[in-house]
């Protein structure tokens, strides 16, 4: 058995099937955590709203898990590029699902971004950053239709 281009290649060639449906789960499951991250979201806001002080459990994770969600938003970007590169030899071979990936990575970079800004008591920066959050849970749904739809 040897390693030549055209065993590499068909290899490759039979892996990718079973890739794509990697990256779609992997995908799903980190939209599942970006709902999971508004839900915190959500209750973070929800009682400063009320006058009351946020449950710090909550704020604790929502800070926490932030930059790890971005990375991870980012690794499957990255990854779904690679295999469309394997796949078809170029990077845009799928525009709808390219650039709505590239508008959630570029709005979780976004929403991560203003993160930083957002101070104790200060108003400014959370409208912001609810905003991308809400941009971030409205486009997951739609990308995974829009990547099933290549995948069926």
């Amino acid at each position: 058995m040897s390693f030549g281009d055209t065993d590499v290649s068909l290899l490759v060639s039979q892996m990718l099937p079973w890739l794509a449906l990697g990256h779609g789960i992997y995908n799903g499951v980190v939209m599942l955590l970006f709902g999971y991250q508004g839900w915190l979201g959500h209750l973070i806001r929800r009682q400063r709203r009320a006058g009351a002080s946020p449950p710090m459990t909550a704020v604790r994770r929502h800070r926490r898990n932030g930059p790890i969600l971005v990375v991870l938003g980012a690794a499957g970007f990255l990854a779904g590029l690679l295999l469309v590169l394997l796949d078809k030899g170029e990077i845009i071979a799928f525009p709808l699902h390219f650039g709505l990936g590239l508008a959630i990575v570029f709005a979780q970079l976004g929403a991560y971004a203003v993160s930083r800004t957002i101070r104790a008591r200060a108003e400014a920066g959370r409208g912001l950053h609810r905003l991308l959050g809400i941009a971030i849970l409205c486009l997951y749904p739609i990308q995974a239709l829009v990547g099933l739809a290549l995948l069926l």
